[in-house]
């Protein structure tokens, strides 16, 4: 066994309370693009798309989809487009082996660059991002549905413009913001185009919605693609109160992304078995290590957000480190 595989041993293994829907009813859409189900109501107004499955074992998503279309969900303005992008990787989803099929061949969320979809490059999850793309690029407002390897409490990333976090405040919920400037690694989805653009009126959040196989991600999938497309105003309150929760809004806690740790070994370790929301009261306590290298909060009153070691490898961001944003 290698070091690497020792360590994925001892990382908890979470119990899969989800069912895996089948899709395959949803493949023939409108726009000749599988898995994509488009809808306009020729009534003027934004086109909205919900995006679920960028990663194959993050199945909240795809559930909330499932549930919405099943019901005849049709927007009251503007288009509503709902789309399942890595079916491939979905597909082979294992169970036993349930971390493996976050992608086939690459992260589907690392590949919104021009550069890189424009580029020579081939793979899988490329060429499924080429296809979405034109679509893509027709699309006003953009939610993208994800879960964490570890479980924590539910985040809006909200992106680094202020329109991002906004429009997450309009949901009021979850609880917690991000904002954060994206992986080093490659550019999300969130982040593509005008989305990323604050000189653009397109506009972009993507949720983390509990760790991957946890019923609770489901319900709050379910709510905060509803509160999506009420805040979008493509779909009346109403036709969505079944899914939402009936809690008071929320006024929630931002959280600005101010270092994204990644490992330069496959030796990273932390010093504590760390789940995300942590608050680390002083300045230089440390939190990880990566062979001879040390990892210390750089300020007081430090917020941990998503560590894991999962997907450990060089170049992977495995926690970020943030303050507690009041001015919102």
């Amino acid at each position: 066994m290698t070091t690497l595989e020792a360590l994925r041993a001892t990382l908890p293994s979470y119990p899969i309370e989800l069912d895996k829907p089948d899709i395959r009813r949803w493949r023939t859409g409108q726009d000749g693009i599988d898995y994509v189900q488009s809808f306009d109501s020729g009534v003027a107004g934004p086109h909205v798309m919900i995006n679920a499955l960028t990663h194959g074992n993050e199945m909240c998503g795809a559930i909330a989809l499932d549930i919405l279309l099943a019901s005849g969900l049709r927007p009251s303005r503007g288009r509503l487009t709902l789309s399942f992008a890595n079916v491939a990787a979905y597909d082979r989803f294992d169970p036993t082996d349930p971390d493996a099929t976050r992608y086939i061949d690459e992260d589907m969320n690392r590949l919104w660059a021009p550069e890189k979809l424009d580029g020579p490059d081939d793979s899988l999850e490329l060429r499924r991002a080429r296809e979405l793309r034109p679509l893509i690029d027709t699309v006003d407002f953009l939610f993208d549905i994800h879960s964490m390897h570890e479980k924590s409490e539910p985040l809006i990333l909200t992106g680094p413009l202020a329109k991002g976090v906004a429009l997450a405040r309009q949901m009021a919920a979850p609880a917690h913001l991000m904002i954060d400037e994206g992986h080093a690694a490659g550019r999300r989805l969130r982040d593509y185009g005008g989305f990323g653009d604050p000189n653009s009126s397109k506009n972009a959040l993507l949720i983390e919605c509990g760790q991957h196989f946890e019923q609770a991600g489901r319900d709050v999938a379910l709510d905060a693609v509803c509160r999506f497309l009420t805040s979008t105003g493509v779909i009346d309150s109403a036709s969505v109160a079944p899914w939402m929760k009936s809690a008071s809004p929320l006024r929630p806690q931002c959280i600005r992304v101010t270092h994204a740790v990644t490992a330069d070994s496959t030796d990273f370790r932390f010093t504590d078995d760390f789940r995300g929301m942590e608050v680390i009261a002083e300045a230089g306590t440390l939190i990880a290590v990566d062979g001879a290298r040390r990892i210390v909060t750089p300020y007081d009153n430090c917020v941990l957000l998503q560590p894991s070691l999962r997907h450990l490898g060089k170049g992977v961001t495995v926690v970020r480190l943030g303050k507690l944003d009041y001015s919102g």
